[in-house]
Order: C-alpha cells, then sequence, then structure tokens
C-alpha cells in the first residue's frame, strides 16, 4: 500500500536531469498498428467506397493520368488520397474497401514543415517508400461487407417441365431487403450500364421500403423495367465492385423486385410523370417494334412530338414476344411494358409490312423523320450437306413458330447446333414440348467452344443440363444425315480449335472423332441477320454499310439525313443495348428538329 501511495513522488528524482530525445526515425510500431495507409494499386478499382464512408473527409478520388477506365469491368481511373491533417486512423476506409486493396502499415513518422506533403496517394511502398509490414488488414473479423448473395426461389425441374412457367419465382420481402442492404453505392453499376441506369438509388430505395422512388429511378432509363428485370445480361453486375471478392449484387433481381411491388397502373401513373403534353406538330414514323424502336417512340412521345410505329407481326415486342421464350419473360410482364410505352401517346399498327402495305419512300415523305429499328429475324446457316433439308429449322423461325401458337410438329429428337443463349432458348423450349408431348427429353447441343467458352449465360447451361439436355462442347457439324428423305441425324466432329492465329473464324477438327447424334428436327443456332427487303435499291445504294450492318453515326443517323436506325440490325442482339440506343436515336432526332425546323425546347 505504501509503495502505491508514494510511487508519484519517485518522478521527482529526475526533476533537474537532462532530457533525453529520441531521433525521430522509421522505425517499425507494434504489430497491429494502425499506421499510414498501404493501397496495392493493382487491386484498387478506384470505386470511391472509402472517400464516401470516411466520417472526416479525409479521403478524396483523385484522377491518375496513368490509369485507363474500363466500366465493363468497373474500374475507374482513380486512387484515394489522404488528408492526413483529417484521418482519425480509425481504418473504416479499410474495412469496407470492396477489393481489399487498401490497408494501414506499422509506418507512422512524418515530420515536415510543408503542410501539403500530409496530402498523401498511398502505394504499396507507403509514406516513404520504405516498405514497412502491413499492420491493420481487412480480414474476416472486421469485413464489413456481406459478400455472399442472396438465394432466388425458382421452380424445380420436373415442374418446370411441365408448362411454360416462368423459373425464377422473385425475392421475397426480407430476402431483398437483405440483398439491398449489401450495395455499398459505388456507381460502378451506371457506368458500365449501357442505359446508365441508376441503379444505385433504385437499390437504397428498395432497402428503404420507397417503391414508388425505385420504379421512378429505373424509369428515367428503362421504359422496359419489367422486361429488362428478367432478360437483361446486366452487365452492371459484371462490373459491380462486389464481384472482386463475392457475388455481385443482384441489380437485375432487385429491378423486378421493385417493379412486382406496385400494379400495373401506379407504374404507368409514375412512368408518365414530366411528360411532355403540348403537341410540337412533328411527325416520326418508327419500323419496328422492338426494345429499340419502342424506347425511341417513348422518349419522343414524351417529347410532344406524335409517333407511329410499324410492325409487320400480330403483336408488338418483336424479338422479346417471338424470339424469348415465356419461362423466361413472360407475356403478360411485356405486355405491362408496352402499354406504358402506349400510354405515352404512342401508336402501334401491327400487322403492317413495310414494303408491301406501305414503302420506305412514302414514310419518308409524310413524316419529318423514319427510323429503322428492326430485329435480327433471319437465321444463319451452317451450309453443311443435308442443311437444306425442311426438318433443318433455324433457331429464330422455331421460336417465333413456337411462341407465337402457330401448328408445330414436336420431334421426338432434336439436335440443336450452337453454344450461345439463342441455342439454349430453342433446346429448353423443345425440352420441355416433348416432355409435354412423350413424357422425355432427347435433345441433344452441340457447340464448336469448350464449355468455359461457350457464349450461353452459366445458369443458361446448367439449367439446361438440369431439364436433361445432353450438351456436346467442342463438337462441329460435319453433315445432316438423310437416309431414304428422312432426317436421322447430325454428325459431328471434335473441334480442336475455332480461330487461326490472325484471329479469324477458321476451325480446325479432329475427323477421326466423329459422333452421331440422333436428330428428327435439327436446329442451327449460328447466328442471325436482319431482313432488309423493306429497303428499296435506290435507298440501298445510297447508304453506308460495314460487314451487311448498316453503318450510322454515334447518334443513329444514317447517311441519308431523314433516316435514322437503331437495335439489332445495327449492335447485335441485346436488349439493354437496344434501348441505349433508341434513346440515342430519339435524342437526335429531337435535336434535328429543333434546329431544321424552328421547334422549342
Amino acid at each position: 500500500m505504501s509503495g502505491s501511495l508514494f510511487r508519484p513522488l519517485k518522478a521527482l528524482g529526475t526533476l533537474f536531469e537532462a532530457p533525453i530525445t529520441l531521433p525521430m526515425a522509421p522505425r517499425p510500431a507494434a504489430e497491429r498498428y494502425r499506421g499510414f495507409h498501404l493501397n496495392d494499386h493493382n487491386k484498387c478499382i478506384g470505386c470511391g467506397t472509402c472517400s464516401r464512408i470516411c466520417d472526416n473527409a479525409a479521403i478524396r478520388m483523385v484522377h491518375d493520368p496513368e490509369l485507363r477506365a474500363d466500366p465493363v469491368k468497373g474500374i475507374r481511373a482513380e486512387r484515394p488520397a489522404i488528408d492526413y491533417g483529417r484521418c482519425c486512423w480509425c481504418a473504416l476506409c479499410v474495412d469496407a474497401c470492396p477489393t481489399g486493396s487498401l490497408s494501414l502499415s506499422r509506418e507512422y513518422i512524418h515530420i515536415s514543415e510543408n503542410l501539403d506533403t500530409f496530402f498523401f496517394v498511398p502505394d504499396e511502398q507507403g509514406m516513404h517508400g520504405f516498405g514497412f509490414e502491413h499492420g491493420w488488414d481487412k480480414g474476416d473479423d472486421n469485413d464489413l461487407l456481406a459478400h455472399q448473395r442472396q438465394p432466388m426461389a425458382e421452380v424445380g425441374t420436373e415442374e418446370r417441365l411441365g408448362d411454360m412457367r416462368e423459373i425464377v419465382l422473385g425475392f421475397d420481402p426480407q430476402a431483398a431487403l437483405v440483398e439491398a442492404s449489401r450495395c455499398i453505392q459505388c456507381g460502378l453499376c451506371h457506368d458500365a450500364c449501357p442505359t446508365h441506369m441508376h441503379a444505385p438509388e433504385y437499390i437504397r430505395a428498395v432497402w428503404e421500403g420507397d417503391f414508388d422512388e425505385a420504379v421512378r429511378q429505373i424509369y428515367r432509363t428503362m421504359p422496359f423495367g419489367s422486361v429488362c428485370g428478367r432478360v437483361c445480361t446486366h452487365r452492371c453486375e459484371s462490373a459491380c465492385s462486389l464481384h472482386h471478392r463475392g457475388d455481385p449484387i443482384a441489380i437485375r433481381w432487385l429491378k423486378r423486385y421493385a417493379l412486382d411491388q406496385l400494379s400495373p397502373e401506379r407504374v404507368g401513373q409514375i412512368a408518365s410523370e414530366g411528360r411532355t403534353r403540348e403537341k410540337s406538330g412533328r411527325r416520326i414514323a418508327i419500323i419496328g417494334s422492338g426494345p429499340a424502336g419502342l424506347t425511341t417512340a417513348y422518349d419522343l412521345a414524351r417529347e410532344g412530338h406524335t409517333v407511329v410505329v410499324y410492325e409487320a407481326q400480330t403483336e408488338p415486342g418483336g424479338m422479346m414476344r417471338y424470339g424469348i421464350p415465356e419461362y423466361r419473360l413472360p407475356r403478360d410482364k411485356l405486355d405491362q411494358d408496352i402499354d406504358i410505352i402506349r400510354a405515352q401517346g404512342v401508336e402501334i399498327r401491327t400487322g403492317i409490312r413495310v414494303g408491301e402495305q406501305v414503302t420506305l419512300e412514302g414514310l419518308a415523305t409524310e413524316y419529318d423523320a423514319v427510323v429503322v429499328a428492326i430485329g435480327l429475324h433471319q437465321g444463319r446457316s451452317t451450309r453443311i450437306p443435308g442443311s437444306d433439308h425442311p426438318a433443318v429449322m433455324r433457331a429464330v423461325d422455331l421460336l417465333r413458330t413456337v411462341w407465337s401458337g402457330a401448328d408445330f410438329e414436336v420431334p421426338r429428337s432434336a439436335t440443336v447446333i450452337g453454344g450461345g443463349n439463342v441455342a439454349m432458348d430453342a433446346a429448353r423450349t423443345l425440352a420441355r414440348l416433348q416432355r409435354r408431348c412423350f413424357g422425355e427429353v432427347q435433345v441433344h447441343l452441340c457447340a464448336l467452344e469448350a464449355e468455359e467458352g461457350m457464349l450461353a449465360d452459366r445458369e443458361e447451361i446448367h439449367e439446361a443440363r438440369e431439364e436433361g439436355i445432353r450438351i456436346n462442347p467442342s463438337r462441329g457439324p460435319r453433315r445432316c444425315m438423310v437416309e431414304e428423305g428422312q432426317l436421322t441425324g447430325l454428325e459431328t466432329v471434335a473441334c480442336l480449335s475455332i480461330f487461326d492465329d490472325t484471329g479469324r473464324f477458321h476451325p480446325r477438327y479432329d475427323e477421326e472423332d466423329a459422333r452421331t447424334h440422333p436428330a428428327e428436327l435439327i436446329v442451327e443456332a449460328v447466328g442471325q441477320m436482319a431482313d432488309i427487303a423493306l429497303l428499296p435499291k435506290s435507298i440501298v445504294e445510297q447508304l453506308e454499310w460495314e460487314r451487311g450492318r448498316l453503318k450510322v453515326d454515334n447518334d443513329g443517323a444514317t447517311a441519308l439525313p431523314w433516316l435514322w436506325a437503331a437495335g439489332d440490325m445495327v449492335e447485335g442482339p441485346d436488349v439493354v443495348h437496344a434501348v441505349a440506343a433508341g434513346h440515342r436515336v430519339a435524342s437526335s432526332i429531337h435535336r434535328s428538329l429543333q434546329n431544321n425546323r424552328g421547334l422549342t425546347t
């Protein structure tokens, strides 16, 4: 007790001793010390999460001219800079970093009269390049992010093969809330999306339970919310910052969830907010009612222009209706999106084929501008021996026949040639028809690519196998086998490589490795092209073409001042890219009419 009581008085013994100052030389601190920041630039994607989470505003993102941004991969040409006049070394930036690039070193000494030196862009070497060891790293015990996606309920294999019902059932409220809470609002998805959707905003609104606001944010750039929430290629998810260490946010499914929470009437009311009421007096004709054509129509109608869409099929929607199976895109959801576009004042005239009932020259005379937005409705052929047999179909013809409700004789055995999503759609459609008619599935799919190189989505391949489809990767078609006029199968050989040394398509086969796949029907899914018969020769000769596709500028304008083009015929098959093209074309036409015809904004 006495020792404790008088211990403070021992300091009096050193009162008159000379002070000793230790040199401020670089030296490591304790093992878990939170010293100056380190940043692995090979891991850092410039997402800015560290900057947003810092309560002291000690981190600012600065542009690095030596870096190259890549929105598709979710990389920005920015890196964090630390203001050590504000930093409190809490390490929240480290704990929240989605890639784990940030850490804190055991280096802690920096003396300078120049305050600017305390603003520092960290790299792997630390403040002074001494290479001090890490003190505080992201670990399982201090990781603030949830890296696992919420599971999505689906219809069981046996149930879904029994009919054409939608496979994905969607999030329940709890799963949607948890999934939305994973988003760190970095905005890399916005950068990657062709339409630059405001995904962080609608995800936050879902988390807050404000579905009106979520739908409002979706309709800022996406008039096909229900469609995109089901069949979008979701490039945004590949760019998601959480994808670097775990599962990306289910951005597509959250969009679907938000729209499914409101009635179609309420969604239509929100979509119509801010619509221009005053008519401009200008008229635009659009050929094709796919995503590009209807997006163009939606935007122009909201600007006050009169828009008429000409569609050759009996119902609008283009390849969304006649090319995407209903088990992926229910027709009532497509119809809801189209009804909202009609509600903006868009007139859709179906069953009218340009080049027959009306001519392109006639439309050019009647309207102020014309947009060609036709899809890729013609399939390409392998041209192998026997491919001209009546029992050899193109995938787009098969899908259009089935999903239009036309009569179709279901084959007991079928083989699909191709490895993309269209090939999967054809194979899985046939599997459902066979199960319904015969109680069993006998569908083969043969692709040139090895399985890891197949263009189809991974879930498409997985679900196709679940449904009994036999997938044969690295197989090239040699001939369609015909006996006494009847198609009996497809002969394939092993594909050793697809491209030559210059990158040109030039498959190389092992002719000794041959197989036969039984088939009463062969479906070719090896590419698509547009039917340009609607374009008269006099106009075709005035336009520019590139590898069979109509050449347009960045705004979709052609070489003719009154003609624009958009969609699959220009960019290839993809709903979200078609929507983005529709926005660009509509904006270009509106500007042109303003500049040349004296329109006011």
